[in-house]
């Protein structure tokens, strides 16, 4: 096992979800979480979202490689303390909501949402 092996802390490091418009994707994600995504001069087709290290992010993404999809991996975005207010601003930014709200003993709160593009996006809350 090697260092890095050892110190791993997280199966999850990165992701990226892709978008057809960045620009629409970026203002759904900023209306739905209502705080905005951090935008770097040098990588103009990234907007990612807030973390604290050694905590986890990702980004949304444009460019090759990078098709929206409904059927593929599903991954869960943090809101703690905040699904509700998350989910109620969904549909106004341009989403749907897939599976609503649903209590998974000893995971938390879980829902499905379609963003901008079309993606199959999960929302997670722990209490």
């Amino acid at each position: 096992m090697t260092t890095a092996e050892q110190t791993a802390t997280s199966t999850i490091t990165w992701f990226e979800i892709p978008a057809a418009d960045f620009a629409r994707a970026v203002r759904f994600y900023e209306a739905i979480f209502a705080s905005p995504l951090l935008h770097l001069g040098d990588w103009p087709n990234l907007a990612i979202f807030p973390y604290e290290r050694p905590g986890i992010s990702g980004a949304i993404a444009v460019g090759e490689g990078h098709r929206p999809c409904a059927d593929g991996t599903v991954i869960y975005l943090n809101c703690d303390g905040r699904i509700d207010q998350v989910l109620a601003r969904v549909e106004k930014a341009g989403g749907s909501i897939v599976e609503p709200k649903n209590h998974i003993p000893n995971v938390g709160w879980v829902a499905q949402i379609y963003d901008s593009e079309g993606n199959r996006v999960g929302l997670h809350a722990a209490a």
